[in-house]
């Protein structure tokens, strides 16, 4: 990787994860979690914003794994997890959310915390 993408990228996670420069939006959506190398597992996005997400994950997730995250009627988002902690994942997105995809994610899942059947 050269030197530019590699600054890049680290420029990225840090805006993602220390200016937080993406609102975050606290939400219960149900969605499929796959970390490279495993099978995926079920699991629920606890807060989702432009750069990134926060999902339940049982098992110790390392940062810098590569994972990916499928939500309901959309394909597979590449990420990269960022910290667990007591059965959270931080993950932040290899590339930013659309804006319009993100707010349609959150016009569809916001509103209550009970689940809504996948169509």
């Amino acid at each position: 990787m050269s030197d530019y993408l590699v600054g890049t990228r680290d420029s990225y996670f840090t805006a993602a994860q220390e200016d937080r420069s993406a609102p975050r939006t606290r939400i219960n959506i149900p969605a499929t979690m796959r970390i490279s190398g495993a099978r995926g597992f079920q699991t629920v996005v606890n807060d989702l914003s432009l750069s990134g997400f926060c999902a339940a994950a049982v098992n110790r997730l390392q940062p810098g794994t590569v994972c990916w995250l499928t939500l309901p009627g959309l394909e597979s988002l590449q990420g990269e997890v960022i910290w667990w902690d007591n059965s959270l994942a931080g993950c932040a997105f290899d590339s930013l959310l659309s804006p319009i995809v993100h707010d349609n994610i959150l016009t569809r899942w916001r509103g209550d915390s009970h689940f809504r059947p996948v169509a």
